[in-house]
């Protein structure tokens, strides 16, 4: 076995050594690969092939320590030069091309950030917050009544309250429910930024009617089927006109944020964050560049 250098790097460094030192191959890493395939072939087989496949792990094991440990094995090889010559017959650099002539677009062409769907799923969740609170204090008498109602979807001690409880303040419901609604808002708004791209035009469409209507729907029948009793404490045209409100209000809070070029309509070399010569236009005569 040789290690070929060039000669050109040879001759440049005259202390360059014309032999090195390199791990002696060795069996061992087999032989305990070996014995580990053994092992666990046994216990579809026999506990006679999974001794032997111990036994030769632990060898394996062994074998390789004393390789290493307490010196290294090594073997060593000479030093080959080669003679190495690089050359090109180009005389232009080929350069990629950035901002190429497309022959079709991806739409939308504009669109809303995610960040802007984030941001309208909190301005919605204050707007839920409050109609939610109206509905307490103008329907049941009580503005704990949905907060309790709200933790009483992850935590039942709310839902096991008495009805003259319910009506009343409990911190471990609040600070559930706020932490709860603070969540499930947040990601409810980044979903909304993802889908944005498709209503480019009427973010209001799809926060304060799509999504709604079909979230609205998809609890109604979840409940209904794995929490009854929750879902028989629910006014659900109340529900229904809260998540109305979360979606106007962030749909509002969207359309006033700017847009943005998407991604698609840009060349690959920009969007991969290529950086190199070949994708700056070539200079023209004259021409000075820092």
């Amino acid at each position: 076995m040789a290690t070929q250098l060039s000669a050109e790097q040879m001759g440049q460094n005259p202390r360059t050594p014309r032999e090195i030192d390199v791990p002696a191959p060795t069996a061992w890493p087999f032989v305990l690969a070996f014995g580990c395939t053994l092992m666990f072939a046994g216990l579809l087989t026999s506990v006679s092939v999974t001794l032997l496949g111990a036994v030769l792990a632990v060898a394996g094991c062994i074998g390789w320590f004393w390789e290493v440990f307490p010196h290294e094995h090594e073997v060593t090889v000479p030093l080959v030069p080669e003679d190495l010559r690089l050359a090109t017959e180009r005389r232009v650099v080929e350069r990629l091309p950035v901002a190429a002539e497309q022959l079709r677009a991806w739409l939308p062409v504009h669109t809303y950030p995610v960040s802007a769907g984030v941001k309208g799923g909190f301005a919605g969740s204050v707007a839920m917050a409050v109609l939610a609170c109206a509905y307490g204090v103008l329907r049941v008498g009580s503005i704990w009544y949905p907060i309790n109602l709200l933790a009483a979807a992850v935590y039942a001690q709310s839902l096991k309250l008495e009805s003259a409880r319910l009506y009343s303040f409990h911190a471990d419901s609040f600070f559930i429910a706020l932490g709860l609604h603070g969540l499930v808002s947040t990601l409810v708004g980044l979903l909304y930024g993802a889908m944005l791209p498709m209503f480019p035009r009427r973010p209001i469409v799809l926060g304060g009617l799509i999504a709604p209507v079909l979230w609205s729907g998809l609890l109604y029948t979840m409940l209904g089927l794995l929490n009854p009793l929750l879902a028989s404490h629910i006014d659900w045209l109340w529900f229904m006109a809260s998540q109305v409100a979360f979606g106007v209000v962030a749909g509002l809070v969207v359309v006033r944020q700017s847009r943005m070029p998407t991604r698609e309509n840009l060349s690959f070399a920009l969007r991969a964050g290529v950086e190199a010569p070949g994708i700056i236009p070539p200079r023209g005569s004259g021409e000075k560049r820092p």
